[in-house]
């Protein structure tokens, strides 16, 4: 690496320090060795078109430092063969695949296939599925492709995946695609910063808050004196107050860092998508970014989304949808005249965008349109349900509709002397289960298939303490639920929002078994603390998750947060349930909204260990269980 430029690069880079810089000498002569030849430049989204595809059975994959350039200051990201995003990889149902992946970092990698159906031994996981793989060594994934659609693949080695290591996948079908089109384009949306994803994780650590910039003023203490009078204003700060937490605080990571990017492409420069007159044209949209939740909506066409994370279903025409951190959606959109229109993805907290366009012409653009208005948390995200009036006398009564004060900072509180709590019978590891339950009346208690639990929920013991600062008494189901940002839009704006209670599978339930017991989960945090967990357990103190082979199973995922979480179950399917037993859809991420509850099904089918996490990169080291399959 003697080239001055590269030299200069590597050495200014934050998000590579000099420890790295001399111990990659060696896995950076790889660098060379991708194509890129010594006269190398620094990556800028001067691509518009996107990342380049790969297309076959076998792979050579080679996973290295690359200088990008996103914001007019160069830095280093993860790459993989020099590209980021990395390439997109098409192979075909029924084909055996072998990827032979050489890690030219100076540090272990791995690579996770998103939504996979696969061996444990492939799934790409260091510590449970593998070792990882060492610098300098290849690792072989061979396994066979029992599955189509819209995947993905990304690192699951430290904050690699943030720095740029993640690309699309897409299966063929070995049978007649029941999706007719004329031409489809993978749409990855990401986020990219250039600061050092450690640097970002420590501020959070230190203010949960750092990244807010939208905090209340005096302005708004004003107008909501004025719209709401003195009494109610003061209730709704002082309910805030006691909390310690700000209704403002969408995101933990804002466009105050973040440039969004899709397919590597900045909103300055716009990826560019080519159609002609009378296509129909299918948009294979996958969120790969680390934190940012998007809604997605392409003014002046309808969105006909035929696909839920790579599974196809009834095809539901909307106007706009919202896309989890790893989520994937399949929509077909038929531009019906020779205008150019804008892909415009939005934050979730509305501090960025980032956009493409489809035109018939390279020359022709199109308008972006405004972001929508910043939302901000209510009763409903705090998990206190729909008959909770902003107008209740908070100071008085603390959070009633969550057990006294469950959303105030229980580090000076012992909550054990609370009355109405005592979680003694529940004491199970943080799980509860239905194992002691009387098995003729099982399948009473449970709940039919595909209408999700009936169960009333129950806080376990391990969720009181300083790590948990809130707890949803009454959570509502998030199955049709737009979600905080998207409740008015049909009556603001005339768009359709899709729901999780709009998807139908395209093809009957797989298997139709009622449930054999429930597992409850708890997804729990210390915002201020910036600490994540589940059942008020991090992953380092928590006991595997036992599923017996072959048993079907509900897992119900309560939101005790005020943060959505992005729930992701490696190795099998999560069946949503959404009370239609015969079209359950599977997916392989679920989203959980702030203060609800969800329901899936899963068939324990696979043997082995498997990981199953919130999909936020900053949650996941404590949002995290391991699952066994015996």
């Amino acid at each position: 690496m003697k080239n001055s430029l590269q030299d200069e690069t590597l050495l200014e880079s934050p998000l590579m320090s000099r420890r790295r810089f001399v111990t990659g000498i060696a896995a950076g002569s790889a660098l060379l060795g991708l194509g890129l030849g010594p006269g190398l430049s620094i990556a800028s989204p001067s691509n518009r078109l996107g990342p380049t595809m790969l297309r076959g059975n076998e792979f050579d994959l080679n996973i290295g430092y690359q200088p990008v350039n996103y914001t007019g200051k160069s830095r280093m990201a993860t790459a993989v063969n020099g590209s980021v995003p990395a390439p997109v990889l098409r192979w075909r149902e029924g084909d055996r695949v072998t990827l032979r992946v050489k890690n030219n970092l100076a540090e272990d990698s791995s690579i996770h296939w998103h939504g996979i159906i696969l061996p444990t031994d492939m799934d790409g996981v260091p510590g449970l599925s593998f070792n990882g793989i060492k610098p300098g060594e290849t690792f072989e994934y061979q396994f066979d492709i029992n599955q189509s659609g819209t995947y993905w693949y990304h690192s699951h080695s430290g904050f690699q995946e943030p720095t740029g290591m993640y690309g699309a996948i897409i299966i063929d079908p070995k049978d007649p695609d029941p999706v007719s089109y004329d031409r489809d384009y993978v749409v990855m949306l990401s986020d990219w910063s250039d600061e050092d994803p450690q640097a970002i994780y420590a501020k959070l650590k230190k203010l949960s808050h750092y990244y807010n910039f939208r905090e209340r003023t005096v302005g708004d203490l004003w107008r909501d004196i004025k719209d709401k009078g003195v009494a109610q204003t003061w209730n709704e700060r002082s309910m805030w107050n006691q909390m310690r937490m700000s209704e403002t605080d969408i995101s933990d990571v804002t466009g105050y860092t973040y440039t969004y990017l899709m397919n590597g492409v900045t909103p300055d420069e716009g990826w560019i998508g080519l159609f002609k007159r009378g296509e129909k044209v299918r948009l294979r949209f996958i969120n790969g970014s680390s934190m940012t939740i998007f809604d997605v909506r392409i003014p002046g066409l309808k969105m006909t989304v035929v696909a839920a994370d790579g599974q196809n279903i009834e095809p539901v025409t909307i106007d706009e949808f919202r896309i989890g951190v790893a989520e994937t959606y399949d929509v077909v959109v038929e531009p019906s005249n020779d205008s150019a229109y804008t892909v415009f993805a939005q934050s979730i907290d509305r501090t960025g965008y980032t956009r493409g366009t489809l035109t018939p012409d390279i020359e022709l653009v199109s308008s972006v349109p405004a972001m929508d208005d910043a939302p901000t948390l209510g009763h409903r995200d705090m998990g206190m349900g729909m008959g909770m009036g902003m107008g209740m006398d908070h100071s008085m009564h603390g959070m009633t509709g969550m057990a006294g004060t469950a959303a105030m900072d229980h580090s000076a509180h012992d909550m054990s002397e609370m009355p109405d709590m005592d979680h003694s019978q529940h004491q199970m590891s943080g799980m509860k289960t239905m194992e002691n339950k009387n098995h003729r009346n099982q399948a009473e208690a449970l709940g039919k298939a595909g209408f999700g639990s009936t169960r009333e929920i129950t806080h376990v013991a391990s969720e009181t303490g300083p790590h948990v600062d809130m707890r949803a008494e009454s959570p509502q189901s998030g199955l049709h639920d737009p979600g905080i940002g998207l409740r008015n839009h049909q009556r603001l704006y005339g768009r359709r929002v899709l729901t999780y209670g709009d998807i139908k599978n395209l093809y009957q339930t797989s298997d139709p078994r009622e449930p054999s017991r429930e597992i409850e989960l708890h997804l729990t945090g210390n915002m201020g603390r910036y600490m994540w967990s589940m059942n008020g357990i991090k992953f380092t103190d928590a006991e595997p998750l036992q599923l017996k082979y072959g048993e079907r199973v509900r897992i119900t995922l309560v939101n005790d947060t005020m943060m959505s979480h992005p729930m992701h179950l490696h190795g099998m399917w999560s069946e949503l349930e959404t009370g239609d037993p015969q079209s359950i859809p599977r997916k392989h991420t679920v989203m959980v909204q702030p203060g609800s509850k969800i329901s899936y099904l899963v068939t324990a089918d696979a043997i082995g260990r498997w990981a199953f996490h919130c999909h936020l990169v900053y949650h996941m080291s404590g949002m995290f269980r391991e699952v066994r399959v015996s």
